[in-house]
């Protein structure tokens, strides 16, 4: 074969007869991301953690650039599409299997599922991301955290898929876990091993109840949205007595509730938050991301650092995963 891009048909016909997976040609990448944005690209949807370590092996002997995605939150894909080959962790990958306190999990279980079935069966752990919106994989991938705890607090073991197709089981001392972060780039996550601790069910739906009441009264849970779209300010640097201290109340305080670029607007419900109202682009939502960064450094000299992971056409994140 011929040096390719991702995007040429002759790239798909050839993953297909390798893989059990399937293939699908210039989808629309909007469907895969909370936001409902994104432009066309070769997608894979693997029958299995095998059919990751085929596409990923094709793509180092093809010199050919890969994204993993997951649900699709705390990101924005590119108008113009991906020339890149999109795995896509989901189906396939969403197994959950309890042996005695220790739970497999499959990296395309959605977060939210798997809290619920875990506090269910009485075990607590998981319990807290039954209001985040990612997957099992892009949650140990960031080391996502929330009300306290992160995936870093219950890992035992991440098995992982190199650029070369190789598979690897990784032990909790070996994943240089830090906040929000994993360093696991240039790895595809496929599963994980967590220890959970036995609790009584009904506690349990009791915290859960009420942390799903907070997501769904605090913020536009139903609305296309990535996220929280900034990080906190914070660090030795961050000196601020009084006032806003937040990203969301630094936004609000700068006056930008409501405020629109085309279809995407800063949510009227939580300032850090970034709505497609329903046409969005996402030129639309990164001149809205610009805008909103020079209003409260202007306002309040304060630099905020997006939370959310800009693909593609800015030149960040391809070959990694954001699961």
């Amino acid at each position: 074969m011929d040096r390719l891009t991702a995007r040429d048909p002759r790239v798909a016909a050839a993953l297909r007869a390798r893989v059990r997976g399937e293939v699908r040609e210039g989808e629309g990448l909007g469907r895969y991301s909370t936001y409902r944005i994104g432009g066309p690209a070769t997608v894979l949807l693997p029958a299995g953690p095998e059919d990751v370590s085929t596409a990923l092996r094709f793509a180092a002997e093809e010199g050919l650039a890969w994204f993993a995605l997951g649900l699709g939150s705390n990101l924005l894909l590119p108008d113009d599409g991906l020339d890149a080959l999109v795995i896509r962790i989901g189906k396939g990958l969403d197994q959950l299997v309890r042996e005695g306190d220790r739970w497999r999990v499959g990296a395309g279980l959605p977060a939210p599922l798997a809290a619920r079935r875990t506090a269910e069966a009485g075990y607590a752990g998981l319990h807290i991301f039954v209001g985040v919106p990612g997957s099992v994989g892009g949650g140990v991938y960031m080391n996502a955290g929330c009300h306290g705890g992160d995936w870093a607090g219950v890992i035992e073991t991440v098995t992982v898929v190199h650029e070369t197709g190789d598979t690897e089981v990784l032990a909790r001392e070996g994943v240089p876990f830090s906040y929000r972060r994993s360093g696991l780039s240039g790895r595809l996550v496929v599963g994980t091993t967590v220890r959970l601790r036995p609790e009584d069910p009904a506690r349990i739906g009791e915290e859960l109840e009420e942390m799903y009441r907070w997501r769904r009264e605090g913020t536009p849970f139903n609305q296309p949205c990535c996220g929280s779209v900034f990080q906190n300010p914070g660090g030795p640097s961050w000196k601020r007595e009084g006032g806003p201290r937040t990203a969301g109340q630094l936004i609000e305080a700068a006056g930008l509730k409501g405020f629109r670029v085309g279809g995407a607007e800063v949510s009227p419900m939580h300032a850090n938050y970034f709505v497609n109202t329903g046409d969005a682009t996402a030129a639309d939502v990164r001149a809205l991301i610009d805008h909103t960064c020079r209003e409260v450094e202007r306002r309040f000299g304060v630099g905020l650092e997006p939370e959310v992971k800009l693909i593609g056409r800015w030149g960040e994140y391809l070959n990694r995963s954001e699961q």
